[in-house]
């Protein structure tokens, strides 16, 4: 019976890793619907489209640069967490000790990447032209 349980919990990972993948496809899909609704219904009622209205819609002024800096802060602050939660389980195992110390470098590593691709992203920003702060 131990084997059809091992076998019953991995299927229901990968069922839940599918339904994820499946929901934010489909809501990727919906979001694009919307927004082409609603510039049809702004044709429709004689609206006058201009570039920033397209833009709004659209959604064209976001910026990644942003979405990597909170990125790197939110994975900078995990780092330390990891390392202390690999603290508390060293008296329960040192490999796990060990373990959670390296997980937190790798983490904290990650988040020095996305910090220095902000950089880059924000510089390129400025280097055309674009409004880097709004």
């Amino acid at each position: 019976m131990e084997g059809l349980g091992a076998g019953l919990a991995a299927l229901a990972f990968w069922g839940f890793i599918a339904a994820v993948v499946v929901g934010g496809i489909w809501y990727a899909v919906r979001e694009k619907e919307a927004q082409h609704e609603t510039l049809r219904r702004m044709i429709d009622s004689g609206k006058e489209l201009d570039e920033e209205a397209i833009s709004r819609v659209f959604k064209e002024n976001s910026r990644p640069d942003r979405d990597l800096k909170i990125g790197g802060i939110i994975a900078a602050s995990a780092a330390p967490g990891l390392a202390v939660l690999g603290w508390f389980l060293r008296n329960v195992s040192d490999e796990a000790f060990h373990a959670l110390l390296g997980v937190g470098g790798l983490v904290a590593f990650v988040a020095v990447g996305l910090l220095i691709a902000a950089k880059v992203a924000e510089k390129s920003y400025a280097d055309e032209g674009r409004p880097t702060n709004g």
